[in-house]
């Protein structure tokens, strides 16, 4: 009776973990400066293409799709930041032990970490919502561009901050934890600055379609820019969905290796 009583709990004790970690990130100023930053970098964009007064239908479908994806990407990118910090830096903090003797389960408390970090991309993304509308309420576009960048968006987040946690709780620094997982996205991202030829070809298509930072990208490009109905391109949000479950999957895994530092000793 007495451990069934504490069931109800140890099952929300996530909800309790995720509530502190939303203060210390939102009260603590970290998340909101990110926030205040990304704002700025897209009112810089938006100056950029408000400035063109030549811009075609085509031109302006592109600018908000430029838009969305900047969104999904930096976004995402925000809260593999914030989740890459969760664990490594309660080590270097000297705090770790302490919320490992709690009543938490482990696994409540890598998740509650992980919604914290989610929270930065649910901010990025009302951030966004002005800026989709500025640009694409005048063609009609306004309202798909905002869900296809909350879709798209919402997956790419969840499989970032799923590495972010992953690597943080393998690792005993913020400095590793972030450069380990800034690494990472490095490899994800610079698929995209390849020549057109190479992305062209056969083996440029897997390689897109295997990346799910640029699988999402291309399935929004075509959405948006060149008007697809949103089931057309679905088999592009394959790798982003696969991402998104697997990391979730490894970052529950990682969760039973919690208190084991870097998962070495």
């Amino acid at each position: 009776m007495h451990a069934a009583g504490h069931r109800p709990r140890l099952r929300h004790a996530w909800a309790v973990v995720a509530e502190q970690e939303l203060r210390d990130a939102w009260l603590g100023g970290r998340a909101l400066a990110l926030i205040v930053l990304f704002s700025a970098f897209l009112s810089v964009v938006l100056y950029l293409l408000a400035t063109n007064t030549a811009l075609n239908l085509l031109e302006q479908r592109e600018a908000v799709t430029l838009m969305s994806q900047l969104g999904v990407a930096v976004g995402a990118i925000l809260a593999l930041i914030l989740a890459a910090d969760a664990v490594s830096g309660e080590r270097e903090r000297s705090t770790l032990e302490a919320l490992l003797v709690s009543p938490a389960p482990r696994r409540a408390i890598v998740f509650g970490k992980l919604l914290a970090a989610l929270s930065l991309w649910a901010a990025a993304f009302v951030v966004v919502i002005p800026y989709l509308w500025f640009l694409g309420h005048g063609i009609g576009i306004a309202g798909e561009a905002a869900a296809a960048t909350l879709f798209v968006g919402t997956m790419l987040a969840v499989a970032l901050a799923g590495l972010g946690m992953t690597v943080s709780a393998a690792t005993d620094s913020n400095r590793a934890s972030l450069s380990i997982s800034l690494l990472a996205l490095l490899a994800l991202v610079a698929p995209t600055q390849l020549p057109p030829a190479a992305q062209s070809g056969w083996a440029g298509n897997v390689l897109f379609r295997l990346n799910p930072v640029t699988a999402g990208e291309h399935y929004l490009g075509r959405l948006l820019t060149d008007g697809h109905p949103w089931w057309q391109d679905i088999s592009w949000l394959l790798s982003p969905a696969i991402a998104a479950g697997v990391l979730l999957a490894v970052t529950a895994v990682s969760a039973e290796s919690l208190g084991l530092r870097g998962w070495r000793h």
